[in-house]
């Protein structure tokens, strides 16, 4: 407990200047700031609503309720909200040093595993990020099925209580295959409920049956599987609800954005480039663009890496069995996100490595021992290795958090770390929009369409900004490229409408408004433009100077 303990506070050190970090205009108004469920804390009627919500296009009623207890506790002080996931991350942290140390019974292996999941600078972006609480969150569920699953195998090796000595209390109510089972399976539906991408967990349990619990030697592999069915039903269930909600949100992009081929392209890669920053850990944006192709002789060298290194993997089982599971979590865990469903429009993302690189760091932390097993000063160099990488993470990952503390920091670092990141201009436009400096925000939104010509999302806030301006004209070519790429934007076509209504183009003001409700009757923003528009033409001509339709949000 000595060395969890000391762990949880290493990283709580380490992270405390997070506190002085406010919130990131990137989904945080959505999640937060501008979310009235949220911020009026935990109601009866806002539970109903996060336990019923597809909003930001995830079903995670959990994290929803962690926001709004946070909302209820500090307001919109950000030091509150960080501070909830900067204590999430420490526990898991902690949580997987005792776990590991558990289940293999080597503390100092453990607790390099621990201390790097805890420290490692490509997961700052899980724990800085207001957004991602889901993360931390789903993580500490990740962990205590484990923990759970641990209990529920020793005490299926051990039989039943009472074969030796007789014990009374908690201790003999969790001294039961039965109860940690169930244990493990709500904690398990717990985490599904704070981030679907724990789906991936009851493949990481077989992977725990094989090292380091060593099941297959004395269980059949069927046997093990089936002993899973409950866990695989819930993570079906979740991925039949999570991909509707995901596209309903527009989150899932279609083979019209990226083919088959271009996924398939960017999956080695992105394996790779996962590979390369576990050791490399630099130059680390909230985004980084998909390129569509990739170039032949990238896509066979990351091939041929990923099947080299699953190869050795698999021959070396038999002695290091270790190596077979790191690799295969790594592999597995990254499975859905990496690519082939197409989420967003990144190639890679820092936050998605939050639980896949245990996988990588358990094949260090065995794999590295195994090497120099025969030199007389093994445990020595061991020592001052793990120290070299504690201590090289330790100012990266500071950097890394200095990076995320205002929007306008974190954007335009993006900016210049990454070549054509046009979604760094474009939310350098949002925070410029929002701090009024229109001519600022116009120059990055038209930056990020240089770049990225068919975002539709840029041409609408393009044209908003113009509109602050005044300059309808403009603003109303904007829209219509937005529309063009986005047919279905009920707001776009009420904004198109009101930039045409301030340009005295009423007919065609009209027909826009009237798209908007055709496309849904119940916009009330549509409804007053068009009944404003239509008392504006049926009016003498002076009434048009009195009146005016507003675009919507």
């Amino acid at each position: 407990m000595g060395i969890a303990l000391g762990l949880f506070l290493l990283v709580i050190l380490t992270f405390f200047p997070l506190l002085d970090n406010g919130f990131i205009f990137l989904d945080d108004p959505e999640f937060v700031t501008q979310n009235p469920h949220v911020q009026s804390g935990l109601t009866r009627e806002n539970i109903e609503w996060a336990m019923t919500s597809f909003a930001t296009g995830n079903w995670h009623p959990l994290t929803w309720l962690s926001h709004m207890l946070d909302c209820q506790w500090y307001g919109l002080d950000p030091r509150g909200h960080h501070f909830t996931s900067l204590l999430l991350h420490a526990f898991n942290t902690a949580l997987i040093f005792l776990v590991m140390a558990g289940m293999t019974g080597a503390v100092g292996r453990s607790f390099f595993v621990a201390a790097m999941f805890g420290l490692h600078p490509m997961h700052v972006e899980s724990v800085a990020w207001v957004s991602e609480r889901k993360d931390v969150l789903s993580t500490l569920f990740w962990w205590l099925v484990i923990l759970a699953y641990g209990g529920y195998v020793n005490r299926k090796r051990q039989g039943q209580p009472g074969a030796r000595e007789k014990k009374t209390g908690p201790v003999a109510f969790l001294d039961s295959s039965a109860i940690c089972y169930g244990l493990a399976l709500v904690c398990f539906g717990l985490g599904l409920m704070s981030k679907p991408m724990l789906v991936t967990l009851p493949f990481t349990l077989l992977l725990l049956d094989y090292w380091p619990l060593n099941r297959f030697k004395t269980d059949a592999p069927v046997r093990l599987i089936w002993e899973k069915a409950p866990f695989f039903f819930l993570s079906a269930v979740i991925c039949l609800a999570a991909i509707p909600a995901q596209k309903s949100a527009g989150g899932i992009r279609t083979m019209a954005a990226f083919s088959l081929l271009e996924r398939i392209e960017n999956t080695p890669v992105s394996y790779c480039r996962y590979l390369g920053k576990l050791f490399w850990p630099v130059n680390l944006p909230f985004f980084y663009p998909h390129p569509g192709h990739w170039p032949l002789t990238t896509v066979l060298a990351a091939t041929l890496l990923l099947l080299c290194l699953s190869g050795f993997a698999w021959q070396t089982r038999h002695h290091h069995p270790y190596l077979l599971t790191g690799w295969c979590w790594f592999v597995g865990t990254l499975i859905p996100v990496i690519g082939l469903v197409q989420v967003g429009y990144q190639s890679i993302a820092n936050r998605y490595t939050y639980v896949p690189y245990v996988g990588l760091f358990i094949g260090l932390a065995w794999g590295v021992p195994t090497l120099l097993k025969n030199w007389r000063f093994r445990f020595p160099a061991l020592f001052l290795l793990t120290a070299a990488a504690i201590l090289v993470c330790l100012p990266i990952t500071r950097l890394q958090i200095g990076y995320w503390k205002n929007s306008h920091i974190l954007f335009q670092y993006a900016s210049v770390v990454i070549d054509n990141n046009w979604e760094a201009h474009a939310r350098l436009g949002l925070v410029f929009n929002d701090e009024g400096r229109l001519d600022e925000a116009i120059d990055q939104y038209r930056q990020a369409l240089k770049l990225k010509p068919d975002d539709a999302d840029t041409h609408y806030d393009l044209a908003n900004a113009l509109c602050r301006k005044g300059l309808w004209n403009e603003a109303i070519a904007e829209y219509r490229e937005d529309l063009k790429l986005s047919p279905g934007d009920y707001t776009g076509y009420n904004n198109l409408g009101a930039a045409l209504f301030q340009a005295g183009r009423l007919s065609e003001a009209i027909a826009q408004f009237q798209e908007a409700l055709r496309l849904k009757p119940d916009y009330a923003d549509a409804s007053r433009n068009l009944a404003t528009a239509l008392r504006t033409q049926n009016a003498q001509p002076a009434a048009h100077e009195g009146s005016s339709a507003a675009p919507g949000r």
